[in-house]
């Protein structure tokens, strides 16, 4: 049964794949006189080089943490989308901590994440109470929090911590004490295996602990759950703050790595992204991994191809839209599973 559920899931995957390649197709011959060329450098773009390859990998960075983040709330059946604004005040904390911070080597880099992935936790605290404690709507808070964070930590950077020299609105750059390794002549960033390493033990802690089996009951079933002994109201109250940190982390590691300082002048929109990378992985952190390199290389060989064919970024924004709407498609061949269930238990009659 689960084995025909899984070629039945992978099947879909290939045919929504291949039905929003189509349709891109069909909408490239309109924008573009060489369709073929185009196609060519959207599938193929990101590994046509070492440089494009290493720009997917850390595309994908940023997108894994926060898709990580919010698989772990949508387990608990928690809707909170304030991933960006946790990302978003993450990487404030850790500009903040990298520019306030004793320059000691390695102690300063991880008090700077650290402090990243702190500060996400607190500016997830707040919807994570009020949906505790006066039961207010996770999504509504948690929408409100992310242009809060927007706002305020542009204020504090724009009056406290703009380099004046630098000619944008930008903070000082970080000390060299607080800088997360590049690796190779096209600067892989380091945080790639801290983001893995974050997903293996979200998927030990989701699936081989008794707190993990306590969301996926709170998840699936409140009443449930609080028949059990489980308190429902601090397993929804931990995992909010659990996703926070991550979030926020995802912020830390993407200025201390890739900008060296605080460069975001508007909301980057990875916490967003990482709504799109928690359904493609149905909540589950094994599958957080693939989905987010899926996304991130739609995203980057969209961009190589509007580079290499001159294609307007509406376009390809579009393109990008319809593959995803497609592959999100949850109705799609939903007929076959049911038959597929309902076979299934005649045989177990």
């Amino acid at each position: 049964m689960k084995r025909s559920l899984a070629f039945l899931e992978i099947s879909r995957m290939v045919i929504t794949i291949l039905i929003a390649l189509l349709i891109g197709y069909i909408f490239l011959l309109f924008s573009t006189k060489d369709v073929n060329e185009a196609l060519k450098w959207f599938l193929y773009g990101p590994l046509s080089n070492q440089r494009r390859f290493v720009e997917f990998l850390n595309n994908s960075i940023p997108i894994m943490l926060t898709g990580l983040a919010l698989s772990l709330v949508f387990q608990a059946e928690v809707f909170n989308i304030g991933a960006e604004g946790c990302l978003f005040f993450g990487g404030f904390g850790a500009m903040l901590v990298a520019l306030k911070f004793p320059q000691i080597p390695w102690v300063h880099l991880i008090v700077t994440l650290s402090a990243a992935a702190l500060f996400g936790a607190a500016w997830a605290f707040v919807p994570a109470f009020l949906k505790v404690r006066w039961k207010a709507s996770e999504l509504v808070s948690s929408l409100m929090m992310n242009y809060i964070a927007y706002l305020l930590v542009l204020f504090m950077v724009n009056n406290y911590f703009r380099d004046k020299a630098a000619g944008a609105l930008v903070s000082y750059r970080f000390p060299q004490t607080a800088w997360l390794a590049t690796l190779t002549r096209y600067r892989l960033n380091s945080g790639f295996f801290i983001a893995v390493s974050a997903v293996i033990l979200i998927g030990f802690l989701l699936y081989f602990t008794k707190y993990g089996y306590q969301i996926r009951v709170v998840g699936a079933n409140k009443k449930f759950g609080f028949y059990s002994g489980i308190n429902v109201g601090l397993t929804v109250f931990w995992v909010q703050l659990l996703a926070g940190m991550l979030a926020g982390l995802a912020g830390g590691i993407e200025l201390a790595a890739m900008y060296r300082r605080f460069v975001w002048q508007s909301l980057p929109g990875y916490g967003f992204d990482g709504i799109i990378v928690a359904i493609l992985a149905r909540n589950n952190p094994f599958l957080v991994i693939p989905s987010a390199l899926f996304i991130a290389y739609l995203r980057v060989g969209a961009n190589i191809m509007s580079r290499m064919t001159g294609l307007a970024p509406e376009v390809v924004i579009v393109i990008q839209s319809v593959m995803i709407l497609l592959i999100t498609a949850e109705a799609l061949l939903d007929r076959f599973k049911k038959k597929l269930i309902e076979r299934e238990a005649m045989k177990n009659e």
